[in-house]
């Protein structure tokens, strides 16, 4: 039995809400008090005090009323949840509320880390009621920017594509030294964030396109939904990113191994490589790719036969822990 794989998947999924010693604070969509017991809400995010403490100070700047309710213990007033006002009610309301607050956190220097400079995507994402409920345009709460979104600790949604032959060699690119966010490290064969009115086959197609020149006319026939993969990461910062990642698989028919060659396209990645799965594997140990791309290429393995019970000791840990629900499972 060889070396086990749970380390890559501890570089990704390595936060539990259960476990967290800190203080969160729950992040909701409407007032507990305005649910009744057969209309509880699940939460859409969870805050740090820092980030509360600007929700606060923005209440106290606003001409127009506050746009968040602090929700407060009646006995000791800690504050144990945030809510829009009742006056966002709507969709575009809440947008609208969310791209004031966080282009003027901004343009302050606040979070500066996180949504400052060239942090700043100008990418909308979707962000629903029920993170891992239906998905639909019913059930979208906001959007937010892409920047932003580890700020209030909300699920977020990718697309990844591991591109390969019939020999199990895959196609691996390498980042470009000019990304925003790991830059220089090696990734998925094309892959993105799931943006505002667009679904995840749709995005995966034009991915491909943009990251790989990979064709449509090619990619449409050829791939093939294999599910998703979950996890709950912790950035380096200290921001909350629980992500699901829709996952696809591209097998280049035999006869077109010599011209299907992804080559960059939009300037995200540097370079493509045809590596053999075992070098795959040695990399991922080695921690050279981007931790929610080396989960990917694992749930890959695991789909394919490659990463078993009798070769990997911590399979079923393995198993469950990329396909996870984040712990937001308390209703409010």
């Amino acid at each position: 039995m060889g070396p086990s794989f749970l380390s890559v998947v501890e570089a990704c999924d390595n936060f539990r809400l259960d476990r967290c010693e800190e203080r969160l604070v729950p992040f909701l969509l409407k007032s507990p008090s305005s649910s009744g017991s057969g209309d509880r809400q699940y939460p859409i995010g969870f805050l740090w005090d820092n980030v509360v403490r600007a929700l606060e100070s923005d209440n106290e700047g606003s001409k127009d009323g506050p746009r968040w309710i602090i929700h407060r213990d009646d006995n000791s007033m800690a504050i144990n949840a945030v809510s829009f006002s009742a006056t966002l009610s709507t969709l575009e309301k809440r947008s609208e509320a969310l791209k004031t607050l966080c282009e003027g956190w901004r343009e302050q220097g606040l979070f500066a880390n996180t949504i400052g400079g060239r942090m700043w995507r100008n990418e909308l994402y979707p962000v629903y009621n029920e993170p891992l409920g239906p998905l639909n345009e019913s059930s979208l709460a906001f959007v937010i920017e892409r920047a932003a979104s580890g700020l209030f600790g909300i699920v977020t949604y990718g697309v990844h594509l591991t591109l390969y032959t019939s020999d199990w060699k895959i196609w691996v690119a390498k980042r470009s030294m000019t990304k925003q966010t790991w830059p220089g490290w090696l990734d998925n064969s094309a892959a993105g964030g799931l943006p505002y009115k667009l679904t995840p086959l749709d995005s995966m197609v034009k991915e491909a396109e943009e990251e790989a020149s990979l064709p449509q006319s090619f990619v449409g026939p050829n791939i093939k939904g294999a599910g998703a993969v979950s996890y709950f990461y912790r950035s380096d910062k200290g921001w909350l990113q629980p992500e699901v990642e829709y996952v696809y698989d591209l097998l280049i028919p035999s006869d077109q191994v010599d011209s299907v060659i992804p080559k960059p396209s939009d300037g995200e990645v540097e370079s493509f490589e045809l590596l053999p799965m075992a070098v795959v594997k040695q990399k991922m140990l080695e921690g050279l790719f981007k931790p929610n791309c080396a989960v990917v290429l694992l749930d890959f393995m695991i789909r394919h036969g490659h990463i078993t019970p009798e070769n990997e000791p911590h399979f079923l840990e393995i198993l469950t822990r990329i396909h996870g629900t984040f712990g937001f499972s308390q209703t409010y």
